[in-house]
């Protein structure tokens, strides 16, 4: 790999660069196939150093507020689409001259804001409504938009044709680290339910939840799938993966403070769980590390936790070929995603710094933080 972790500051994440392109030329290969726009869901992954390679590939960006609208404007440049779901009366005039579509999450935001954004003469915004086709295969119900007694999305027993004229769009979001057979299944259910309504439409965007940079990952029912909805609609499509962007690209990089025995051994890492890979513990998920496996898979095994006072800061259990000794450096993978968008100072526990790695400059550390940050927060 080439990358000298130990020259890192601890911790820190990075994110290699040549893997972040590999990305996504996958995703271009997309965009060509079809016509369809991809656009990186900054609720993902906001790394804005990276914007430039971004913006080579993709279409722009898509927010969930006025700060990622804003810095989707200032540091990519390119389309800037936003859903909230509901949207903070004393920002919106401000949000307004920075995105480019806006979706409304019910037809009552609709009509609340629609005279607001007929009065802009500086250009045009499309606006559009979330639906929900009442459809998800996601089993895990924090992240199911369609869950019972979900606030997302318009169901079809609350449509309200009525209030259509002024829209341009419809845009879903069912999907959660999915492959594109559950996409397939979902637009039909979609189209069944919905599509009197897309026919009146000039584009419909399917979300995000796309894991289409997986090494499984069924790209070609995935263009199947998008030609269907542009052949019988004849309207644009657009994604917004976050995690497609960024998956496998980059690391957390963690250091080794103290080993405590409590009937297994236990390592007590300057990385946090709960401060710097938060989802370890919302999902929950086991991060892979750089050469080590499974409890009992090799012959020392340890339960690594963070550094803060949550006794629930536990990363997980790991084997490892060598016995850890203090100051051996840990190495996360795939922590570029919805890692620096959540982590948190909890206890006063430092951020990591941040880094990026590429063929001509090697390690670059772009950001490292202090007491300052720290206390600003409160």
């Amino acid at each position: 790999m080439k990358i000298d972790f130990y020259a890192l500051p601890s911790p820190c994440y990075i994110v290699d660069e040549r893997l972040l392109r590999q990305n996504l030329e996958i995703l271009d290969s997309v965009q060509q196939r079809t016509g369809c726009k991809i656009l990186l869901a900054l609720k993902g992954f906001s790394m804005y150093s990276i914007f430039p390679i971004v913006a080579q590939y993709l279409k722009g960006i898509s927010a969930s507020s006025l700060f990622e609208a804003k810095l989707g404007y200032e540091e990519m440049g390119k389309e800037v689409h936003v859903y909230a779901p509901a949207y903070i009366e004393e920002d919106f005039e401000e949000l307004l001259g920075y995105c480019d579509h806006i979706v409304f999450n019910s037809f009552d935001q609709w009509n609340k804001y629609k005279e607001k954004i007929k009065s802009i003469n500086y250009k045009k915004i499309e606006c559009g409504i979330r639906i929900n086709p009442e459809y998800s295969e996601i089993q895990t119900p924090i992240y199911n938009p369609c869950y019972r007694h979900s606030r997302l999305g318009v169901t079809l027993s609350n449509f309200q044709p009525e209030y259509l004229e002024g829209l341009d769009g419809l845009h879903f979001h069912t999907l959660c680290e999915q492959n594109s057979d559950t996409l397939e299944r979902t637009v039909k259910v979609v189209d069944e339910k919905f599509g009197e309504y897309i026919r009146k439409m000039k584009w419909l965007n399917l979300g995000g939840g796309h894991h289409i940079t997986r090494p499984d990952y069924d790209i070609e029912t995935l263009v199947r799938t998008i030609n269907f909805l542009k052949n019988k609609y004849s309207i644009d499509i657009y994604l917004e993966p976050g995690e497609a962007i960024a998956l496998n690209t980059g690391y957390l990089v963690a250091t080794v403070l103290d080993i405590v025995d409590n009937d297994m051994k236990i390592a007590v890492l300057d990385a946090s769980a709960a401060c710097h890979m938060p989802d370890v513990l919302e999902m929950p998920y086991r991060p892979e590390i750089i050469a080590a496996g499974k409890p009992g898979e090799y012959p020392y095994t340890y339960r690594l936790g963070g550094n803060t006072c949550l006794a629930g800061d536990i990363i997980g259990d790991y084997s490892f070929k060598e016995p850890l000794k203090n100051g051996d450096k840990l190495v996360f993978c795939d922590m570029a995603h919805y890692t620096m968008v959540k982590n948190n100072t909890f206890n006063g526990v430092n951020l990591p710094s941040i880094a990026t790695f590429t063929e001509k400059e090697g390690i670059k550390v772009l950001k490292s933080f202090a007491y300052g940050d720290y206390k600003s927060r409160l």
